[in-house]
């Protein structure tokens, strides 16, 4: 079997000084490089000082690469894949090729190294010992508002990636499917220049997007808390008139019902009683 490997290396999401000399090395060791988009790479290989061989690899053509990078490595030249920033496959082309050099027999080697959703979780405030991470919601509102009603006994808290053209779209939903209640933590532009953190209920980040246009511009990771849950703080009758109405209704709508009349929060209810069942 061929000695050469497939590399799977993370490239930086900002900082260019994020790039690990392992990463260094490998890139100009392969003989190959398979990039999410040649053009954009090439300007992170001409500040590295790195020739290389390259060639696209995207979802549109990851079946075909696949198969003809696949045979490159079992001829001997080994491949590295990259993607336009951070760690491939995360929400990037990759998952094909790996696949099919499983498959082969073929060895695949991770570097370890950026990854927008992991940078932002490690200083949102939020919690780390359990998360899901989500990638990218829906583009159309209905299933997007769908995707986020997951989250509404959700006691984990969840990481989505955003483009800008639909963050103010994505806050909105959260707001109208989640409630102002729960604390989202939104990243921007990670590692670069313009880097921020804004915390707070889906309103105040509202207001913060919409108080300058260039808040909504970059990059964004969007985090947001897994419901806090203490049925000791659910009044005894509370409790008993959704028992009553969980039986005739569908249980968001009997959550609904009895967070009004009682003044509580619909999420917490909502857990409350899928915790009955």
């Amino acid at each position: 079997m061929s000695s050469a490997s497939l590399y799977i290396v993370p490239t930086p999401i900002g900082n260019l000084q994020d790039i690990t000399q392992r990463a260094i090395d490998v890139l100009s060791s392969v003989v190959w490089i398979a990039a999410e988009d040649t053009r954009h790479s090439a300007k992170l290989f001409q500040h590295l000082g790195i020739q290389a061989k390259t060639l696209s690899l995207h979802d549109h053509n990851e079946d075909k690469r696949s198969q003809m990078l696949c045979q490159k490595i079992l001829d001997g030249e080994s491949v590295a894949l990259i993607s336009d920033a951070g760690t491939p496959l995360i929400s990037d082309p990759g998952y094909k090729l790996v696949s099919r050099c499983r498959e082969q027999g073929i060895d695949v080697i991770a570097l370890p190294g950026p990854c927008a959703a992991i940078t932002a979780l490690s200083a949102s405030g939020l919690a780390t010992d359990k998360f899901i991470f989500e990638g990218f919601l829906p583009v159309k509102t209905v299933a997007r508002q769908h995707a986020l009603e997951a989250l509404i006994s959700r006691p984990h808290t969840t990481v989505f990636y955003e483009a800008p053209r639909r963050i103010l779209d994505t806050i909105n939903d959260v707001k109208a499917v989640l409630g102002n209640e729960r604390q989202i933590v939104l990243a921007k532009e990670l590692t670069k220049t313009f880097e921020r953190y804004i915390s707070g209920s889906a309103e105040n980040v509202i207001e913060w997007l919409t108080e300058d246009p260039a808040h909504q511009k970059g990059e964004f990771v969007l985090m947001i808390d897994g419901v806090q849950v203490d049925q000791n703080d659910i009044p005894e009758d509370a409790m008993a008139l959704l028992k009553r109405l969980k039986s005739d209704l569908p249980l968001k709508k009997a959550a609904a019902i009895v967070a009004d009349h009682y003044q509580l929060k619909k999420n917490a209810l909502y857990q409350a009683g899928l915790d009955l069942e």
